[in-house]
C-alpha cells in the first residue's frame, strides 16, 4: 500500500496514525462478518407507504381513484 503525501509536511507520528486508520478500516472492510441480509417483501416495505404522485385522469382512472395515494 503507497501513502502519497500531497501538501504539508507531517510528522511521522502523524503519518504512523494516518496509516494505522487507513489499514484498520480496510481491514474492517475486508472481514465479512454475519448473515446476509434478509430480503423483505414489498408488503413491509416502507417505501410503499410513501405518498406518490397524484392520480391522473385516463382509461383506468375509475379503477385508480379508489387507491389511496
Amino acid at each position: 500500500m503507497d501513502i502519497k503525501v500531497e501538501r504539508g509536511w507531517p510528522t511521522p507520528e502523524e503519518l504512523a496514525a494516518v496509516v494505522a486508520l487507513v489499514r484498520a478500516r480496510a481491514m474492517a472492510l475486508a472481514q465479512d462478518d454475519g448473515p446476509a441480509p434478509e430480503h423483505r417483501s414489498a408488503w413491509s416495505d416502507p417505501a410503499r407507504t410513501v405518498p406518490g404522485a397524484p392520480r391522473r385522469p385516463g382509461p383506468d382512472a375509475w379503477r385508480t381513484s379508489a387507491w389511496r395515494a
